[in-house]
């Protein structure tokens, strides 16, 4: 099925919305009233519907529970400088899902499905968009295997969901982080490109083993030389080296994330010389030590933009040099707030109102 009008819409009878300080938010903590579900069976989607946020019964032989088949993305909708609400790329985030979906062997979410489910959703918990600087409404969308079945091969069935949660800042300081050379997060070839459920998970153990020597996150670096940069946490590393803003190229085992692609089109547009490339950590060492490394950041939907302070390299940390607001990543994080608020020129049309 494609047409999907009308959705049938269950709204709450009881909204927790009065009961929440939107000016003091804990990420992920705190939902939205409702929540957007389609099933998938017999080889097609069936009737998608709106219904109250809360809990679901699965079988404790869901196939996704036991053999990994989840993903998911990560995307926020911003309260307008008009009053309006809008959403930022959310195309980016379809295709993304489906081509998460197709590596883990699961079926591709139609275009009209995902984007009026995402704007009915939008449009009924409008009031949960919050209004504070840094503030957003973050979406989730999801999908999962739903076979109640033992058996090593694709579930015949899926559910797909997306929930919502109003929140703030990631982080509230510059990072400290290290160079991981033990574990991996992902191998080429692999699924790391992919926002598979699995990629994470297998990622926190060794954050924890950073987290307890006193570091935020970790830099990821490749599975085969432990030599050249991956992704800094759950966010793709960009490094401002000698006035170029450089960052590794993507592959299988480098997610394609939509605030790096944005950061980058920012950054050309500022006059700026981008490089995609592979990087390695004595590379980023080196300029360090030359005064050649003038900014070293995240980017992710969570954070957008997520300064690095120190970098632990071989059991030593080093301190970046201190910012000013004519860096690249203020200057780039807060172009960035300005189009996602409406108060700056979307040149590139990446908002889409709800």
């Amino acid at each position: 099925m494609i047409d999907i009008l009308p959705i049938r819409t269950q709204t709450t009878t009881a909204s927790r919305l009065s009961q929440v300080n939107l000016s003091q938010l804990e990420f992920g903590k705190v939902f939205a009233d409702h929540m957007f579900v389609v099933d998938f069976v017999n080889g097609e989607w069936q009737e998608p519907q709106i219904v109250p946020y809360g809990d679901m019964a699965v079988s404790p032989a869901n196939s996704a529970l036991h053999y990994g088949q989840a993903i998911f993305e990560g995307m926020k909708a911003y309260h307008q400088a008009d009053g309006g609400v809008a959403l930022f790329r959310p195309l980016d985030n379809w295709a993304r899902l489906n081509a998460s979906a197709e590596r883990m062997c699961m079926p591709t979410i139609p275009e009209e499905l995902f984007m009026q489910g995402l704007r009915e959703l939008i449009k009924l918990d409008a009031a949960w968009v919050p209004t504070e600087p840094g503030s957003a409404l973050y979406i989730r969308p999801f999908m999962f295997g739903t076979d109640g079945l033992l058996g090593v091969r694709p579930s015949d069935t899926y559910r797909f969901m997306i929930i919502t949660c109003p929140v703030g800042l990631y982080f509230s300081k510059p990072l400290r982080v290290r160079f991981e050379q033990k574990y991996v997060r992902s191998a080429e070839g692999g699924a790391g490109y992919a926002k598979n459920a699995g990629n994470y998970g297998a990622a926190m153990y060794p954050t924890k083993v950073a987290q307890n020597e006193g570091y935020n996150q970790l830099i990821w670096t490749d599975a085969s030389q432990h030599q050249y940069v991956e992704e800094s946490g759950t966010m793709n590393a960009i490094f401002v080296m000698d006035g170029k803003v450089v960052t590794p190229a993507l592959s299988t085992s480098i997610l394609d994330g939509i605030t790096r692609r944005s950061v980058l089109e920012l950054a050309r547009d500022m006059g700026m010389t981008v490089e995609e490339r592979k990087v390695g950590s004595r590379e980023v060492m080196d300029a360090l030590a030359a005064g050649k490394l003038q900014e070293a950041f995240g980017v992710g939907t969570a954070a957008t933009i997520a300064p690095i302070a120190t970098i632990g390299y071989e059991g030593h940390d080093y301190d970046l040099p201190a910012t000013d607001s004519n860096a690249f990543s203020k200057r780039v994080a807060a172009a960035l707030d300005a189009i996602r608020t409406g108060e700056g020129a979307d040149v590139h049309n990446w908002m889409v109102r709800v």
